[in-house]
C-alpha cells in the first residue's frame, strides 16, 4: 500500500458488512487509515478485514448491533482504548421498509427509527470523546460523517414516510452537532445518496428502490464521497454531499 492521505488515522465505520460501509472501510484503509468495522455479521467483517490486510491495510472487526447502546459503547471504547482517538467516524448502518402508512407494520417503523436514528445517536455519543481527542492530534481536525439519503432532503414518495423522517432527523442532528463542535475543529457532514446498488436495493427489501436495472450508483461512488469529505485541508469543511445517479429524477 502506498502512502495515503489518512496515514496514521483511526476510522470507525458502522454497517460495514456490505454495500456502502464495506466500500467506505476499504477506501479509508487504502488512504492509510486503520479501520474499525462494526456490524451484526461478524463472518462478513472477517472477510472484509482479510481483504484490507491483503491490500496492505489494517482493520479490526467488532460484532455490534447499533441499536444496542451498551454493545456500541463497549466496541467504541475498545477502539478508543487501543488507539486513544477516532479521527473519522462514519455512521452508515441503515434499514429501509417503505410502504403506505395505512398498511404499515409498526415494527418496521420502529426498526427504522432504532437503526437509522438511535444507531447514529448511540455510535456518535460513544465516539465523541475519542473524536475530540483526535482533533488535538496530528491531523488537527476530526470528522463525523453520516450516510443519509436523498430522502433526507425531500420526501421522494408517500411510501418513504418514516424512512424520510429518520433521514431528516439525522440531518438536523448533524447540523446541530456541526454548530456545536466546529470551534473544536470537528467537521460534521452528511452524504445523501440516491439509488445505490446494495443488498438493500437488490434483495427485494420492503418498498426499496430497484437497483437491478438501469445505471444506479455503486457503493464505491459513495465511498469516494466519504474520502473526499474527510481528506480536505483542516481549514475546509464539506458539510453536505448529494449524489444521484445521472438518470435519477427524484
Amino acid at each position: 500500500m502506498t502512502t495515503g492521505r489518512l496515514d496514521g488515522a483511526i476510522a470507525l465505520v458502522t454497517g460495514a458488512s456490505s454495500g456502502i460501509g464495506w466500500a467506505a472501510a476499504r477506501a479509508l484503509a487504502s488512504e492509510g487509515a486503520t479501520v474499525a468495522v462494526l456490524s451484526r455479521r461478524l463472518d462478513r467483517l472477517h472477510d472484509l478485514v482479510a481483504e484490507i490486510a491483503a491490500d496492505g491495510g489494517s482493520a479490526r472487526a467488532y460484532e455490534v448491533d447499533v441499536t444496542d447502546a451498551a454493545a456500541v459503547g463497549a466496541a467504541v471504547r475498545a477502539v478508543g482504548d487501543e488507539f486513544g482517538r477516532i479521527d473519522v467516524l462514519v455512521n452508515n448502518a441503515g434499514f429501509l421498509a417503505n410502504g403506505p402508512a395505512v398498511e404499515a407494520d409498526l415494527d418496521d417503523w420502529h426498526r427504522m427509527i432504532d437503526v437509522n436514528v438511535n444507531g447514529v445517536l448511540n455510535t456518535t455519543h460513544a465516539a465523541l470523546p475519542y473524536v475530540l481527542a483526535a482533533a488535538d492530534a496530528g491531523r488537527g481536525v476530526a470528522d463525523v460523517v453520516t450516510i443519509s439519503s436523498v430522502a433526507g432532503r425531500r420526501v421522494p414518495s408517500p411510501s418513504s414516510n418514516v424512512y424520510s423522517a429518520t433521514k431528516h432527523a439525522v440531518g438536523a442532528f448533524s447540523e446541530a452537532l456541526r454548530q456545536e463542535l466546529s470551534s473544536k475543529r470537528i467537521r460534521v457532514g452528511v452524504i445523501e445518496p440516491g439509488v445505490v446498488r446494495t443488498e438493500m436495493t437488490t434483495g427485494g427489501g420492503k418498498g426499496a428502490p430497484d437497483a437491478t436495472t438501469g445505471e444506479p450508483l455503486h457503493p464505491e461512488d459513495i465511498a469516494a464521497a466519504v474520502v473526499y469529505m474527510v481528506t480536505q485541508p483542516a481549514h475546509a469543511a464539506v458539510n453536505e454531499i448529494l449524489v444521484r445517479p445521472t438518470e435519477q429524477t427524484n
